[in-house]
């Protein structure tokens, strides 16, 4: 078996013997590699780690996502029909309240104004000459409703001739301008009529009429239309943003809440207050329900624009002065809790009393003072040395094999077959 073994082995050739020879040195490397590793684990100690109680501002905060808006928004048009006749603005300009923007002819408007002024003449001039007559009550009382019909009718030709220039309602930037000079704008009502069975009852000869009474139909159809002519403003410098917040947080917003909004694109934080808070739940992206919030931006910014994404933390409870200390470092023995309180370096176990949870820490109303050291049980660091274990190809070789000008051999004392291999020490 020996002789069939050592045939076999000097038939592998020098590389293929390097290659196994190898291979068996980096099992043997690999053992030693995972005792050293046990061995380095096993002397990992748990040290302790201390923390100091401080005393600062505590807030408590909710997250709402939504957009930057424009603050104010207006969809114009003209309240009176006619064609435009004058512009006076176009898309991108900045306007005023007040400012005209278009105009339509208004002669007719003007004519009914007049109209409207000599009506209501004619019908202060009927009530002076019964009043002198001494007409009756009810025509008197007449005669008044006549009046103030008249004036009623008046304010709206006069109300009229004034819309027939529409102006601007807000101050801001002109972002859509949907009218031309010829344009015929307003609402305007027309009828039209139509008639089944008489007309086409006539047939087969003169005279002769069919429908009549028996199924002929007629009818009048009246249709109003109303012309695209618009102007779409929005407010410069004045922004809101309109975001959403979980249902469980809703509950704790209201009116006047401070907001720190981070705006995308923009670096330094931009401050609100919450303007409005929804009563109805919408439905998120994901199904989830939501309550809109309104968080008006204080101050007027230019680096701000309508549908950039935005988050704002809104500051529900704040408190001033208030003593934490890290959550971690309480410990509770039924309703009491306590602290390792590090006094002239050795730990005290003391009683502490606490308040609320703020994220990671823990308010402490009596126990403990401001500055106090306290002890976090449990903390492991890493312990163990690799001083002493030995690399391969140092004294020793690779985990029992022989160093330069030594016979490798197995552990245990066994050789490998033919006497030897090559020497791992020896640069070969």
């Amino acid at each position: 078996m020996r002789k069939r073994l050592t045939e076999r082995w000097r038939r592998l050739g020098r590389t293929a013997r390097i290659l196994l020879a190898a291979g068996v040195a980096a099992v043997l490397v690999g053992g030693g590699a995972g005792a050293w590793a046990l061995t380095r684990e096993e002397t990992a100690q748990a040290q302790a780690m201390q923390v100091q109680a401080t005393s600062g501002t505590v807030k408590e905060t909710v997250s709402a996502s939504g957009t930057v808006e424009a603050a104010e928004t207006a969809d114009l048009s003209f309240e009176v029909s006619g064609t435009v006749t004058k512009v006076y603005a176009a898309e991108g300009d900045t306007v005023k309240k007040g400012d005209a923007l278009a105009r339509v002819d208004d002669t007719t408007l003007v004519a009914a104004r007049t109209a409207a002024k000599s009506a209501l003449t004619a019908a202060q001039e009927q009530l002076d000459t019964d009043e002198s007559a001494g007409a009756a009550d009810v025509q008197i009382a007449s005669d008044e409703a006549a009046v103030a019909a008249a004036e009623a009718d008046l304010d709206s030709a006069r109300q009229a001739v004034d819309d027939a220039v529409l102006r601007a309602t807000i101050s801001g930037t002109i972002t859509g301008f949907d009218i031309a000079v010829g344009d015929v704008v307003g609402s305007s009502s027309g009828s039209s009529g139509s008639s089944s069975g008489g007309s086409g009852g006539d047939s087969g000869g003169s005279g002769s009429s069919m429908g009549g009474s028996s199924g002929g139909t007629s009818s009048d159809s009246s249709s109003t239309s109303t012309s695209t002519g618009t102007v779409s403003i929005v407010s410069a410098g004045d922004h809101v943003v309109e975001a959403t917040v979980s249902a469980d947080d809703a509950a704790s917003l209201k009116k006047g809440l401070q907001a720190t909004v981070t705006v995308n694109g923009v670096d330094e934080e931009v401050f609100g207050t919450v303007a409005t808070v929804g009563k109805v739940a919408e439905t998120s992206s994901s199904g989830a329900a939501v309550f809109p919030v309104s968080i008006t931006v204080t101050g007027e910014r230019d680096d701000l624009y309508p549908g950039t994404s935005a988050t704002a933390e809104i500051t529900v409870k704040q408190r001033e002065d208030v003593l934490t200390v890290t959550s971690a470092a309480i410990t509770t023995d039924g309703d009491q809790a306590y602290v390792q309180k590090v006094v002239d370096g050795k730990t005290v176990k003391t009683a502490v009393t606490i308040g609320e949870v703020y994220g990671t820490t823990t308010e402490i109303t009596d126990g403990l003072a401001e500055g106090d050291s306290v002890e976090i049980e449990g903390f492991t660091r890493p312990g163990g040395s690799r001083s002493g274990s030995q690399e391969g190809g140092q004294e020793g070789g690779f985990g029992g094999f022989g160093g330069e000008g030594e016979t490798g051999q197995m552990p245990g004392g066994g050789q490998f077959p033919g006497g030897g291999m090559p020497q791992m020490g020896g640069g070969q």
